[in-house]
């Protein structure tokens, strides 16, 4: 049987193309966060720039992975379409997702457990060149090592759609959901920090109806927050910067904000090993 492998669309120019320096820089990331938490999340939302504008952001997320990485063998990935329109929730048609540090499979059982769903499509060309999922997986890679990946470009569907997916799919220990997402966009520096603390206040108290000038995934971030409601999980924010604050111009910035979602620390889940 012939493999088909979606091969990185943004290696080179949103993180580097070489394994070796790609290795180096998330190492580099990862090695600066600080206040490593020992729970685990059940979901984190991180961004989805080039590395030297969000890649510090996102590491904080990533970076609490780590105490789980041989219990986690499943993510589900989700983020918005930047390139080609789709309604609903779109599943690639190939086997693996290839980056520089090599290929992830993708979750057929996954994505067998959810084709049913009239929200979800198959779309190869909504995943062909979108970034937003492309730039979270060499992270995963580096922290996760093994696992297989279930990723959805999300377009015009609801939350409360978006949410079901998530339902379906959420698993148990060995399931991580991350939510790909930006803040606002292209606004001076002040307006972005008022805003982006707004959307984080949002967040923080799980409300669903944060809006696509708040945040570019929008959608499957409501979708989250809904699904989180249900399942009880608890918030903790990690970081709100913007690119002002990392490697841009000051005048039109992008933001990003990475949160981590526990199920409850007191939940069955969480054996002292």
């Amino acid at each position: 049987m012939n493999t088909h492998i979606r091969p990185a669309a943004v290696a080179g120019s949103f993180y580097p193309d070489s394994p070796d320096r790609l290795s180096r820089e998330i190492a580099a990331l990862l090695a600066n966060v600080t206040g490593q938490s020992e729970a685990c999340p059940k979901a984190i939302i991180v961004p989805h720039a080039g590395y030297v504008y969000s890649g510090s952001i996102a590491a904080c997320a990533f970076a609490l992975l780590a105490s789980r990485r041989d219990a986690i063998h499943r993510v589900v990935l989700l983020g918005p379409t930047h390139r080609v329109a789709v309604r609903g929730l779109a599943l690639p048609d190939c086997d693996a997702f290839a980056t520089p540090l090599g290929k992830v499979p993708i979750d057929s059982l996954a994505a067998d457990a959810i084709r049913d769903l009239p929200q979800v499509v198959v779309s190869d060309p909504a995943h062909r060149l979108e970034h937003s999922l492309e730039v979270e997986i060499p992270f995963l890679q580096a922290v996760l090592g093994e696992f297989s990946l279930l990723p959805l470009a999300v377009g015009d569907v609801s939350p409360s759609a978006v949410a079901e997916v998530l339902d379906r799919l959420w698993g148990g220990d060995e399931t991580l959901i991350v939510i790909s997402s930006d803040l606002s966009h292209y606004l001076p520096y002040e307006d972005a920090c008022r805003i982006d603390a707004g959307t984080a206040r949002q967040i923080e108290n799980l409300d669903p109806t944060i809006k696509h000038h708040q945040a570019c995934g929008a959608t499957p971030v409501n979708g989250l927050l809904l699904a989180a409601r249900k399942h009880g999980l608890q918030i903790r924010p990690l970081d709100l910067r913007n690119s002002g604050d990392t490697a841009g111009d000051r005048r039109r910035v992008v933001g990003y904000g990475a949160f981590a979602f526990f199920e409850s620390l007191q939940g069955e889940h969480h054996h002292v090993h």
